[in-house]
């Protein structure tokens, strides 16, 4: 059996933004954006023990795919704020059916928006790999 995410409690709030919940287990956190309970965006992190990376939606900015740069590869040097990096498009469908497994005690709601994010995510990740124009080298 898989772990389960579970909720993080006190988790601090940005004043002016939607209320933030912060959802764990080993491999995945979730964070979630909620006015009136309806999910506004959210961040799911993933691959936490090996290579961590998030992908983030927002409706003004839709989907971000991001490695997770937390600094540790400069020895001898302060350690920096974690910095997003972007990094293209990802193969969802394993993420997607993890998020499934681990998300049966969250809200239905928050289950459901995040799973069809996910899943649109992929299409629009298709959809762009098909329409990519590739520029035919000049022949000498």
């Amino acid at each position: 059996m898989c772990a389960m995410l579970r909720e993080i409690k006190w988790v601090s709030q940005v004043e002016g933004e939607p209320l933030r919940r912060w959802f764990v287990d080993s491999d995945l956190d979730l964070l979630v954006w909620q006015e009136d309970r309806c999910v506004v965006g959210f961040q799911l992190c993933y691959d936490k023990t090996r290579r961590e990376r998030a992908l983030s939606w927002q409706p003004t900015e839709g989907f971000r795919h991001c490695l997770i740069d937390d600094g540790e590869a400069r020895p001898g040097r302060p350690r920096p704020a974690p910095a997003l990096v972007p990094c293209g498009c990802l193969d969802v469908q394993p993420i997607a059916r993890s998020f499934l497994a681990k998300s049966r005690a969250l809200e239905r709601e928050i289950t459901e928006f995040v799973y069809g994010k996910l899943l649109e995510y992929q299409q629009a990740c298709l959809k762009a790999a098909h329409h990519t124009v590739y520029r035919r080298l000049p022949t000498a």
